[in-house]
């Protein structure tokens, strides 16, 4: 990047001040655009390549282009620019009156066109403008986002009910029609099966319900001096999965340490989405190891486990809303995919880090990192 043509590398601005980037070979016209720009963050490219640098940093309001530019035109970062982020806004700076530049331009959703030579106020209107598009463009793209979200959250919903549902609907059907002999092994071991599935479908209700509160104050926290030590045994003793896994060989770290600043309900869930995991993806057999210690300011709680462990494609998956690592490859991973998304969220709401490092076949290892003062998190 040519540094001594591109002015402020890094787009800084913690005021709200939104910022444009003007892309011009020219610099008188980079310096007049600015003079007129003035109330906004402005930064300056002199061509489409420095631009896109720019650009993928991120903090980029609206783009103001010329078309003609050396190592990359206006159209080609138009097109760079749109494949990154449709919502994003760029506003085309031409001499040209050449229909095809224009359909060009159209055709990769330019959002607006404004003549050389420039009328610095017909530029200041046109950024205006531009940025109130950004908004609404903005605004639409998360109502879509909203209700893809709310789609796949009900077809997962149907999913996964409809199994247990179906199991127990067959079975009733079955012994209403007196198929099972009420002193069979067979009746038996359905009745078991019945209880199970029973036992699933409550746990999954509860498990919404728990989404449901623990979502219902957003980003607010409700801070307490609260004992790390405490709210882990807590999250163990709590746990299904934990209680289930009776042969898991369970190994305790736990070092006392001062107290954490934290919502309790919260950071519980986050620790006890990691517990869980590491039981529900171990198995029968094997270790489970669950270490809290002093790091510097933070406290770090590891949760280490001998299971089946991730592949290295899924890593980079696990945090997204809906997805649910499937080692098996069943297609009958019980649970919603929502536990480590949230508890990401809620762990950054305390300024903390969550981490897992995995490999196939070999077990995995989460952490959870939180400050350890009496404050409020910064941020």
């Amino acid at each position: 990047m040519d540094l001594s043509q591109t002015q402020s590398s890094v787009p800084v601005k913690g005021d709200g001040t939104k910022t444009i980037l003007i892309v011009d070979d020219e610099a008188i016209i980079r310096d007049l655009c600015s003079r007129a720009l003035k109330g906004y963050h402005v930064l300056e490219a002199s061509d489409g390549t420095d631009a896109l640098s720019l650009f993928e940093q991120g903090g980029i309001d609206v783009i103001l282009t010329d078309v003609m530019m050396p190592k990359m035109s206006g159209l080609d970062l138009l097109k760079r620019v749109k494949e990154i982020d449709p919502t994003s806004v760029v506003i085309i700076m031409t001499g040209f009156a050449e229909k095809e530049v224009i359909l060009n331009a159209l055709k990769d959703d330019a959002d607006d066109f404004i003549a050389k030579p420039l009328n610095l106020l017909q530029l200041k209107t046109a950024v205006d403008k531009a940025l109130v598009k950004k908004e609404l463009k903005e605004e639409l793209a998360s109502l879509k986002n909203l209700d893809r979200l709310k789609t796949n959250f009900l077809s997962l919903i149907s999913h996964k009910f409809r199994t247990p549902i179906t199991a127990i609907s067959l079975f009733l059907q079955n012994l209403s029609t007196g198929l099972f002999d009420q002193e069979d092994d067979i009746y038996r071991q359905n009745v078991k099966m019945v209880y199970n599935e029973a036992c699933y479908l409550e746990r999954m209700v509860a498990e919404l319900l728990t989404f449901s509160r623990v979502m219902a104050n957003g980003e607010s926290l409700r801070l307490e001096r609260c004992d790390m030590a405490t709210v882990i045994m807590q999250a163990i003793a709590e746990s299904r999965e934990v209680l289930s896994k009776t042969s898991l060989q369970s190994v305790l770290d736990i070092e006392p340490l001062p107290p954490v600043s934290a919502d309790r309900e919260k950071l519980g869930f986050a620790i006890r989405q990691i517990i869980e995991n590491a039981y529900k993806f171990s198995g029968e057999t094997g270790t489970v190891t669950i270490s809290l210690k002093a790091s510097g300011d933070r406290a770090v709680l590891q949760v280490r486990d001998s299971g089946a462990g991730i592949s290295r494609e899924e890593l980079p998956k696990i945090f997204e809303k809906f997805y649910q690592v499937d080692p098996a490859n069943t297609g009958q991973v019980r649970g919603f995919g929502l536990g480590l998304y949230y508890a990401r969220e809620f762990v950054r709401l305390h300024g903390g880090t969550i981490s897992i490092e995995s490999e196939a076949g070999k077990g995995t290892c989460a952490s959870i990192t939180i400050p350890l003062n009496d404050g409020m998190p910064a941020g």
